[in-house]
């Protein structure tokens, strides 16, 4: 290993600069080819019309998902912690798989059959939402958690430039920004669908190259655990971690039937019977990037003995660090691409869903209710909504101080505690009630924030977990001590009919 603690720099040569900005082009260009077809109603800005590919769907689901969380705050654990950083990733890949076959069919024929563009849409149908109660306290949830999700991305962005170019990370905060709002605001989701199937690709190509070259140049596998064991022996034992802490970091999986941005893209499919191979190339690709990651953290831990020769002592810095020695600048310049591939394919998913529940759910379905607004108008708002949103983001995102991995930790808990539970419970329980749904919301949500907050309960265990099970508890009980609903076998069989061309 490498004794001295001096820092290391990075320096982004003119090739890697060319190559990064050619990625930049090219997702606005994807923007641009989009915006005509996005145009056109708020079904097609929003879910692309339900006419998106299999393969797409597959891919953009499991890539906003991941987020800077993965390239950079996983990669930063497995610097920090070892191999056990793979239990992070555990839960979150196997919930996916059991989505895409189970979950999403349900809500992709329920979508179709009740015209729901958004989650909200979905719960206000299933529930008869006639006075907007339901949808109003949902998009207040979402609102809450989404605005700090997004602005965990541009966080994370900020620390990508400043690693890669040596920028100021307020500057990098501000660009991350512009490029998500350029193309985003454009194109919407079909734009969003797109890129992030683009994006995928970038991200398994860098998660992979990067560690088999610096594996291969440490000296092999074998080579890069034996140091990692004469350092630390923890950093190889996938259950050097408590159990507690591994049941934490496997319960981050409740939060993806909760994270709208996920979700959205059952919804979008052209044919559900397409849903299984979505799941196989989903999963395929998560658990090749979720290893990516890990390892990338274990050789760089190699490398990089102390954290102090990372930019700023930052062990989430290790990527792009390791990175940069390691490949020609143009390569180089494309493992960039898939940092900000990682931030961006999240944040733009989040800010049409944060859109979505503004100018659907609030504008259209409260405040103008049964009035008839032209769809383009509704477009043009979305748009509006998506800057504010963005603007928003920034602020929240510069007064900031805290790691990308906690901003995005929270922000998935409070979501996943609060809709996952409902939302199963609305797709597989016949008796859950309006009242139940509503009380299980703002449970989840009221237990997350009082859980992180609370020193001694967030010692314990990742505040997700206590939080889902209390939603779901809460929804259970108020559902069977309040009316039964009512027309639920018609709804039911709409889950269970999915239609949709091939």
């Amino acid at each position: 290993m490498q004794e001295s603690a001096a820092t290391v720099q990075v320096a982004a040569s003119p090739s890697t600069i060319i190559a990064f900005l050619g990625y930049l082009a090219a997702m606005v260009g994807i923007g641009l080819y989009a915006r005509r077809f996005s145009s056109s109603g708020l079904s097609e800005f929003f879910v692309g019309g339900r006419k998106m590919n299999r393969f797409v769907v597959a891919l953009s689901a499991v890539v906003s998902g991941r987020s800077a969380w993965l390239l950079l705050g996983v990669t930063g654990m497995a610097y920090s912690m070892g191999v056990s950083a793979i239990w992070a990733v555990v839960g979150s890949s196997t919930v996916e798989a059991v989505q895409f076959l189970f979950y999403a069919r349900r809500l992709r024929g329920f979508s179709e059959s009740y015209d729901c563009v958004t989650l909200p849409d979905f719960f206000a149908a299933r529930f008869g939402d006639r006075n907007g109660v339901l949808r109003s306290v949902l998009v207040a949830v979402i609102l809450v958690f989404m605005v700090g999700y997004i602005s965990a991305q541009f966080v994370g962005g900020g620390k990508a430039f400043a690693a890669s170019f040596g920028l100021d990370p307020t500057v990098g905060v501000f660009l991350t920004a512009i490029i998500v709002l350029a193309y985003t605001s454009v194109g919407g989701f079909l734009a969003v669908s797109l890129t992030d199937t683009v994006q995928g690709c970038i991200m398994i190509i860098a998660l992979t190259v990067v560690p088999v070259i610096a594996i291969l140049d440490r000296g092999g596998l074998t080579s890069v655990l034996g140091e990692l064991q004469a350092f630390d022996p923890t950093l190889i034992d996938p259950v050097a971690l408590s159990a507690g802490v591994i049941i934490g970091f496997i319960g981050i999986g409740l939060g993806s039937p909760g994270n709208p941005h996920i979700i959205v893209r059952y919804m979008s499919i052209a044919d559900a019977d397409q849903l299984r191979i979505s799941a196989v190339v989903g999963t395929v690709w998560n658990v090749v990037m979720s290893w990516g990651a890990v390892f990338i953290g274990l050789v760089g831990r190699a490398y990089f003995s102390d954290v102090a020769m990372l930019p700023g002592s930052d062990p989430e810095q290790v990527f792009p660090v390791l990175a940069a020695q390691q490949l020609h600048p143009v390569l180089f310049g494309l493992v960039l691409a898939s940092i900000f591939a990682a931030i961006m394919s999240t944040a733009d998913s989040q800010l049409l869903v944060a859109a979505s529940s503004v100018v659907r759910d609030i504008y259209e379905k409260i405040l103008h209710r049964g009035e008839t607004i032209p769809q383009k108008r509704l477009v043009l708002y979305s748009r509006v909504v998506v800057v504010l949103l963005v603007v928003a983001a920034l602020i929240f995102g510069l007064l900031a101080e805290d790691l990308v991995f906690w901003l995005v930790l929270f922000a998935w808990a409070g979501l996943g505690a609060a809709i996952g539970p409902t939302s199963i419970l609305a797709l597989f329980w016949r008796r859950t009630t309006r009242a139940g749904v509503i009380a299980g919301l703002l449970t989840g949500t009221a237990v997350t924030f009082i859980w992180e907050k609370t020193p001694f309960l967030n010692a314990l265990i990742y505040e997700l977990i206590p939080a889902f099970a209390a939603g779901l508890l809460v929804t259970v009980v108020v559902s069977y001590v309040t009316q039964p609903p009512q027309g639920v076998d018609q709804m039911f069989d709409a889950m269970k009919r999915p239609r949709g061309g091939a």
